[in-house]
């Protein structure tokens, strides 16, 4: 089968179009042929070297669609969409044309989607689920999104506003005119020089029940600083510093709570449970797929990859069949 691959890690150069052998389905292992496999940022920080776990050498690629080629008879022919924290860094991923997963992972796509959309969900998703999870988010309460612009951030404003919560959202810039956080956020602030006197404001003076802050690192403290007594910050990346301080005495007198998520600990199998949490918002049509910018095959993938890596807005999305 054609497959993407890196021997060593680098810029996208360092991907090759290749022919491996097709993974054989085994057992408890089903076979897939993927018609869709979507570009995330984690997975060009993978092929950079940014991801400690992975072995050498790898198929990239994360989220994917697909049609059940081998493996248990219920299963054959049937569409299906997965991802994980596993795939792509310590087996083999879905930037191919066959994709071995554990049958446990399986799970089918929803109709209303197609492959392309089904494929260009997993990541975002899932991170924005287990944030919100972990936050303990309900109805009536407060969230503010710090980064809502982005793909995490559009799904979570979403979840959020299915479950019947408040959101503001934070950025420093506006977001694309079709990012969900415009039609969903009851306030949208850009720019702002003083983020937790905002979120004041914007509250009646009582802060956020829940702050996701998909920034981190540079926002850390701003995101602490914005919380309500009792709020719950979630953190999903570090970006610009990995260490960060705060005063402790101020963070326990509010009795505030801190939530670290990684979906790279989450396997195929344990994703397949978020979709299947997702599944009912997908049907109802309360969240949709990010917009996709630009479908390609794999003689393209290296062009793809360049251009994810230079923050393309919208998805772009391999189609390893053509």
């Amino acid at each position: 089968m054609r497959a993407i691959q890196f021997e060593a890690f680098g810029d996208p150069s360092v991907l090759k179009l290749t022919e491996v052998a097709r993974p054989a389905a085994g057992r408890d292992m089903a076979l897939v042929r993927v018609m869709a496999a979507s570009i995330n940022p984690s997975d060009v920080k993978n092929v950079a070297g940014a991801m400690s776990q992975t072995t050498l050498p790898r198929i990239p690629g994360r989220d994917y669609a697909g049609v059940v080629e081998a493996g248990p008879s219920e299963w054959l022919g049937a569409a299906v969409w997965g991802t994980g924290g596993d795939v792509g860094f310590t087996r083999d991923g879905t930037h191919a044309e066959f994709l071995a997963v554990p049958v446990a992972s399986l799970r089918r796509k929803p109709d209303n989607l197609s492959f392309e959309q089904a494929a260009s969900v997993g990541v975002n998703y899932v991170a924005a689920w287990c944030g919100i999870e972990a936050a303990g988010l309900t109805a009536g309460e407060t969230m503010v999104l710090i980064g809502a612009g982005g793909g995490v951030g559009g799904a979570a404003a979403q979840i959020a506003k299915r479950r019947g919560a408040r959101v503001i959202g934070i950025d420093r810039h506006a977001p694309h005119p079709d990012a969900p956080i415009h039609d969903i956020a009851e306030k949208l602030i850009i720019g702002s020089n003083d983020l937790p006197a905002d979120i004041r404001r914007a509250t009646g003076g009582k802060g956020a029940d829940v702050v996701f802050d998909l920034v981190g690192g540079v926002m850390f403290l701003n995101a602490v600083n914005s919380l309500a007594l009792r709020g719950r910050l979630v953190e999903i990346s570090a970006t610009g510093q990995r260490e960060v301080s705060f005063d402790l005495a101020d963070f326990y007198h509010n009795e505030s709570r801190l939530f670290g998520v990684d979906t790279l600990k989450r396997d195929l199998a344990a994703s397949a449970d978020v979709l299947d949490a997702l599944t009912p918002g997908f049907v109802a049509g309360d969240y949709r797929a990010a917009p996709i910018a630009e479908t390609c095959g794999l003689t393209q993938a290296e062009e793809a990859y360049r251009k994810v890596a230079a923050g393309v807005a919208g998805r772009i999305v391999l189609q390893p069949q053509t």
